[in-house]
């Protein structure tokens, strides 16, 4: 994926974390928000990006996963997989 492209799968999914909390679900987005990365840092890097990307979709499929009995809470395992896969050589200085 195109750097650009990845920065409009984060900006989706930002949305979808920002009405899902408008909605009052309760999450602890810590994991990304310690990131201090939003689909907004264009400057950023591609591999940041992606980063955030996993660790979001992680905290999303897990959201999902408890109210579903089904194969998203493997999506939530395969997420952080791929977050933790995605980390190693990522800066997460401010």
């Amino acid at each position: 994926m195109h750097k650009d492209e990845l920065i409009q799968l984060h900006t989706l999914m930002a949305q979808i974390k920002r009405y899902l909390e408008d909605q009052g679900v309760e999450h602890d987005f810590e994991d990304y928000n310690s990131l201090s990365i939003s689909p907004v840092h264009i400057h950023r890097s591609k591999a940041e990006h992606k980063h955030a990307i996993f660790i979001l979709g992680n905290h999303l499929a897990s959201i999902i996963s408890e109210d579903e009995i089904s194969s998203v809470s493997r999506t939530s395992i395969r997420m952080q997989e791929f977050a933790e896969r995605s980390g190693n050589g990522v800066s997460h200085s401010n």
